[in-house]
């Protein structure tokens, strides 16, 4: 079985798991508008070597043909499009120091998550 994006517009509406040769028998409409994906690839990246369209697709992702990826929707406004990853980035790197942390698009930063138990 291989996944499967039901492609109108360039937007991603549906993701199947199914055959190619049940797509190709029309049960699910114009077979034309069907581009396979994989589960593993994110970012360009599969653990076994072999990626397929940047991202695994999901609803409401677009299609670029002309990159031939599956890229999601912009979270911000400020994120710019990774042209290798075909993810977006935002414009200051996510701190890597264990802590959680939300994006705040107002003052364009990372802002540190305080859980409940450690508010005082």
């Amino acid at each position: 079985m291989a996944h499967f994006a039901k492609v109108i517009h360039g937007v991603v509406t549906e993701v199947l798991v199914i055959e190619q040769d049940v797509i190709d028998t029309g049960l699910f409409g114009d077979p034309s508008l069907w581009v396979q994906t994989s589960y593993n690839t994110h970012g360009g990246q599969h653990p076994e070597g072999r990626p397929l369209r940047k991202n695994y697709a999901g609803v409401g992702y677009t299609y670029d043909a002309e990159r031939d990826a599956f890229i999601p929707p912009q979270p911000f406004p400020s994120w710019t499009l990774n042209e290798d990853t075909c993810l977006w980035d935002a414009p200051t790197a996510k701190p890597d120091d264990g802590k959680l942390y939300r994006w705040d698009e107002a003052t364009l930063a990372w802002v540190e998550i305080t859980l409940p138990s450690e508010v005082e």
